[in-house]
């Protein structure tokens, strides 16, 4: 920091700001004992007061968030224990102490042990977080390491019987206070790692002073607890007790409440994530049901469609189709044959030998008038033989033949004169005396040699 010059000095405020950070940044938190005097407590909840030995004192306040984690209420000419902060009150320009913590003294020498403790075993990576193990989500059984006529107890099976009543829980009892508890303390949990029968450990007790507590920093303990293949969970006092098997565990509890809220699975939770998950597979279910309803309703009517007796009727739809189809065919092919007949047979009676002889006797009788008597007998003989050629041309005529009983059969108009030209299905017109009629062929035989 640069000196000011005269004609640019400090103001107050800057030089306290400027001491209040010179004095944060020099000192950490440091623990101090000394004597309480000059305690007050005003209606702000804050507590401020001085801490002295036989040569200085110093001004000191601790807020209303820390004092009353306190398990003791303060009083003057009290030996206390504090871990505070070193700063400057910057309106007044006073020195003080910011108090974090503070206990009776006569656990200073316990936690001059803790910490060197703490700071050795942490210096040896025991409570480095890749060696802690992870709770199983679902244990199937609980193991609890605990006195069975304390307090801890009866706080953890009541939050068990709560939250997981179906989760069966061991008790190892233990003494967790006094000269045997450490030693009894390892032995319970070598019995629980020995037995295998739990899937998680709480190990813990309820609230006391460090020295009531000091059996879970024993370094034993400690080491066993990190070294444990068993995840093992620590709830030591209340929350603002801390023990060292807290750093070591595979998870810090702050009571043993916690410790079973945090191990076990919240049956009422469970509960409602099952019924959320009830409804959403009825859900499921349903749209699947759905879906294959849907695919077999499908599938049934394609079946329906493919059956013999479905195929059946189709092939009988399409034979009268087909039916329909080929007489209108045979209709129209028959129109267009009597199309073709009807021309040839208006010619074939035109030129009829009857009809000619008809004419000819007519033009015969204009003659005779016409003629001389000598030619008369000439006409008589001449008509006489051509009523004889009549009567032979008659013979020799096809109508004079249909009308002994005989008939004739036309294929497309044309007289049929061999059965070389038919074909099996061909439409033949047969001429009667009488009339005429159609007929299909249904056999061709040739002639026989």
């Amino acid at each position: 920091m640069e000196p000011s010059s005269r004609s640019q000095p400090f103001s107050i405020s800057r030089l306290n700001l400027e001491a209040q950070g010179l004095l944060e940044g020099s000192f950490p938190l440091i623990w101090l004992q000394g004597e309480l005097s000059n305690l007050s407590r005003p209606r702000s909840g804050h507590w401020y007061f001085s801490l002295k030995d036989e040569r200085a004192q110093v001004n000191a306040a601790m807020f209303r968030g820390r004092n009353s984690l306190l398990r003791f209420q303060p009083r003057d000419g009290q030996q206390v224990l504090v871990r505070a902060r070193v700063t400057l009150y910057v309106p007044r320009g006073s020195f003080q102490l910011v108090v974090e913590h503070m206990e009776e003294a006569g656990e200073g020498a316990l936690r001059a042990r803790f910490e060197a403790l703490k700071a050795q075993l942490e210096a040896e990576g025991l409570f480095a977080q890749e060696r802690k193990r992870p709770l199983p989500p679902w244990p199937r059984q609980i193991g609890v390491i605990t006195s069975p006529s304390g307090a801890a107890i009866r706080d953890i099976l009541h939050v068990l019987k709560r939250r997981s009543p179906w989760t069966p829980v061991v008790i190892y009892p233990v003494p967790v206070q006094g000269a045997e508890a450490p030693a009894a303390l390892c032995q319970a949990l070598q019995l629980a790692i020995r037995r295998n029968e739990c899937d998680v450990l709480v190990i813990g007790r309820g609230g006391g002073s460090l020295e009531d507590l000091w059996a879970f920093n024993d370094e034993a303990l400690v080491r066993a607890v990190a070294d444990s293949p068993i995840p093992v969970v620590s709830a030591v006092g209340h929350e603002v007790d801390f023990a060292l098997t807290d750093f070591a565990a595979a998870l810090r509890a702050p009571t043993p409440s916690a410790a079973a809220e945090l191990i076990s699975p919240d049956g009422d939770a469970l509960r409602a994530r099952l019924g959320v998950m009830a409804r959403r597979l009825r859900q499921l279910m349903g749209h699947d049901l759905s879906r294959q309803r849907q695919r077999l309703d499908g599938l049934a009517r394609r079946q329906r469609a493919r059956h013999p007796y479905r195929q059946l009727e189709q092939t009988r739809q399409q034979v009268d189709e087909l039916q329909s189809r080929l007489s209108r065919a045979l209709q129209q092919r028959l129109a267009l044959l009597r199309g073709r007949w009807q021309p040839l047979d208006v010619r074939l009676r035109q030129q009829s030998p009857a009809q000619r002889v008809q004419q000819q006797a007519l033009r015969l009788q204009g003659l005779q008038r016409r003629l001389p008597v000598p030619l008369l007998h000439r006409q008589e003989r001449l008509q006489q033989h051509l009523t004889s050629l009549g009567r032979r041309l008659n013979t020799a005529s096809p109508l004079a033949t249909l009308d002994r009983g005989y008939s004739l059969t036309l294929v497309g108009g044309q007289p049929l004169r061999s059965t070389a030209t038919l074909n099996e299905g061909d439409t033949v017109t047969t001429r009667l005396a009488g009339g005429e009629f159609e007929s299909r062929v249904t056999a061709v035989i040739p002639p026989k040699k």
